[in-house]
C-alpha cells in the first residue's frame, strides 16, 4: 500500500518532465494535500503513513493536468491573495501580488474620505474589493464586470471572507453599470496587454486564463482610453482613479490621465521598481 511519501515522490518524478520542474515536490504535496483534505501538518504526520488507494485516480489526473501546464491555482481551485484565501476559476484572472499595490493605494487614499464610496471596475475574482472591504468596513463598495460568470466567483469570495453584505455586485461595461452615480474612488485592474505581446506571455497564461481579461488592443491602452474619461465623469470633486497599469506604460497613462483633466498624477513601483500603479484625482 503506498504511503503518502510514495504518492508526493511519484507526483514529483513525473512533474519533474513538464513546464514547471523546479516546483514539481512543492505542486505535487500541494495537490495531494487538495486530493486528501488535509493539511500540510496532517501530510507532515502521517508522511510515511499508509494513504490508501482510493486517492490514486484524482491525484493523478491532478498531476497530469499540472504536468500539461495548467495553473496549480485553477486546479486548487483557490488562491492567496493579500493574506485572504479566494476561490479561482478559469472564468477568472488568477490574481498577482502585484495588484495587491492597487489595494495599499485605495487603503491609503480612503483614509481621506469619512465613508468613502469606492467602485472597483472589471473586479474579476474580486481580490481588490474584497481586499478593501475586509480593511475598510465603513465603505461603500460597488464591484463590476462585464462577466456575470466572474461576478458569481466575485460573490462566492466576498462571502468565504465575510464582506458579502459590503459590496454591491453588478454587471456592466466598464461604469456604465453604475451611470449617473459618484464615487470618491475608481479602482481597476483592467486588461493592458497588447495584442503585440501575446507571444511573449508564458503558455500557462495564454493557454489557461480568460483573454478577455488580459488583452486590450494593439498598445494595450484600448480600456484605459475608455475608463479614464468615464472615471472623471463619475468621481466626486477631490476623488480619485487608481489603476493596475503594464510594465513600461507609465509614460502614455500620465498623458492619458493628464489629457482627461486629472491632477496630482503619481505612480507606485513594485518590488523590482517597475511602475504598477497609477493615481489621479478630479481637482477640487
Amino acid at each position: 500500500m503506498p504511503t503518502v511519501a510514495d504518492y508526493v515522490y511519484a507526483g514529483a518524478e513525473r512533474l519533474r518532465r513538464g513546464p514547471h520542474a523546479e516546483r514539481a515536490l512543492q505542486d505535487a504535496e500541494l495537490l495531494l494535500m487538495r486530493v486528501l483534505g488535509k493539511d500540510r501538518a496532517w501530510m507532515l504526520a502521517y508522511w510515511r503513513d499508509e494513504a490508501g488507494t482510493e486517492c490514486s485516480i484524482p491525484y493523478h489526473t491532478a498531476i497530469e493536468r499540472r504536468r500539461m501546464g495548467e495553473p496549480i491555482q485553477y486546479i486548487l481551485g483557490e488562491t492567496e491573495f493579500y493574506g485572504l484565501p479566494f476561490r479561482v476559476t478559469p472564468e477568472v484572472l488568477i490574481p498577482r501580488p502585484e495588484t495587491e499595490h492597487s489595494v495599499e493605494k485605495v487603503l491609503e487614499l480612503a483614509a481621506g474620505f469619512a465613508a468613502p464610496r469606492i467602485v472597483d471596475v472589471g473586479t474579476g475574482s474580486g481580490a481588490i474589493a474584497v481586499a478593501v472591504a475586509k480593511h475598510l468596513p465603513g465603505a461603500d463598495l460597488t464591484a463590476v464586470d462585464l462577466s456575470a460568470a466572474a461576478l458569481a466567483i466575485a460573490r462566492e469570495n466576498a462571502e468565504r471572507n465575510g464582506v458579502a453584505g459590503g459590496i454591491r455586485f453588478l454587471t456592466g461595461d466598464l461604469l456604465g453599470a453604475v451611470a449617473g452615480e459618484r464615487f470618491e474612488i475608481v479602482v481597476s485592474n483592467p486588461p493592458y496587454v497588447s495584442e503585440g505581446d501575446r507571444e511573449s506571455l508564458a503558455a500557462e497564461v495564454l493557454e489557461h486564463e480568460p483573454e478577455m481579461a488580459l488583452f486590450a488592443g494593439g498598445e494595450g491602452l484600448a480600456i484605459y482610453r475608455r475608463l479614464i474619461p468615464q472615471a472623471f465623469a463619475a468621481l466626486v470633486a477631490g476623488g480619485w482613479l487608481v489603476l493596475e497599469i503594464g510594465c513600461g506604460q507609465d509614460a502614455e497613462l500620465g498623458t492619458l490621465l493628464a489629457e482627461a483633466g486629472f491632477a496630482n498624477i503619481g505612480f507606485t513601483a513594485d518590488l523590482r521598481g517597475i511602475a504598477r500603479v497609477a493615481s489621479a484625482q478630479r481637482p477640487r
